[in-house]
């Protein structure tokens, strides 16, 4: 159906358009499907995590002050988990219901063309909105924990040593409901002016994608590692599938 209030075609499966998530600029290039936006979290590693923290001055005056860090995440659902040190701020505060803005960007290619003014990115982006809620309970936390693990590097968790209860004291787990969200992807060739193509002082001038791909180096052993010992079958076989 169309959403009445800001003319954008929806379905079952998409996000509810509101003012906080809807793409005004190249809307066409904008989709509120959630199985987009979820491909998009699950392709990235690495979340940019918006909110606004209180600060105070030297003379006492408190104010609000916008602030943006990174961290992996891991998703089941609607629902994405961040974690960090206890005595972390951004954690602190997004515990607290804090309303908070999450991106993830993935940058596909350059695009290149005739004019400055149509050089471009082909990319695939989604942006959450939404509030965080502290992550008490003891076997959640763990199972959130294994959640981020399996999404930084799937396998790893099972070959690695679990959190023990103090571990599982200082950190925070975070979890976040996405509520409002939406992705933007480019694609394709430039967008060039027709008097650009047909100029014959740019037919020599090279127009093209040039693509992105953040691919995986060769395992370096650990100096503390014993000689010999093999790397596991799960990274040997991430490395080549994050390969050309």
């Amino acid at each position: 159906g169309i959403n009445a209030e800001y003319g954008v075609r929806m379905s079952e499966g998409s996000f509810k358009v509101t003012e906080k998530n809807k793409i005004k600029r190249l809307a066409k290039r904008g989709s509120y499907d959630k199985e987009t936006v979820y491909r998009i979290l699950d392709a990235g590693t690495l979340c940019s995590v918006g909110f606004n923290k209180e600060f105070q001055t030297e003379k006492g005056e408190k104010h609000l002050q916008p602030i943006i860090l990174s961290m992996i995440y891991g998703r089941v659902g609607s629902t994405l988990y961040l974690h960090g040190n206890l005595n972390n701020a951004m954690l602190k505060t997004l515990a607290n219901g804090s309303p908070l803005c999450i991106s993830v960007t993935l940058a596909d290619a350059y695009v290149i063309a005739r004019s400055s003014f149509h050089n471009s990115m082909n990319y695939r982006s989604a942006v959450l909105f939404g509030k965080g809620r502290l992550v008490t309970d003891e076997s959640q936390k763990f199972e959130a924990l294994r959640v981020i693990s399996e999404h930084w590097l799937k396998g790893r968790w099972d070959d690695s040593r679990s959190p023990n209860k103090a571990e599982l004291k200082a950190t925070t787990v975070v979890e976040v409901d996405i509520d409002e969200a939406s992705a933007k992807i480019r694609e394709g060739f430039p967008i060039d002016d027709k008097k650009d193509i047909e100029d014959p002082a740019l037919e020599k001038v090279w127009v093209g994608l040039v693509p992105i791909k953040t691919v995986p180096g060769d395992p370096i052993d650990d100096p503390t590692l014993k000689p010999n010992t093999p790397v596991p079958d799960y990274i040997s076989d991430w490395i080549k599938s994050n390969r050309y």
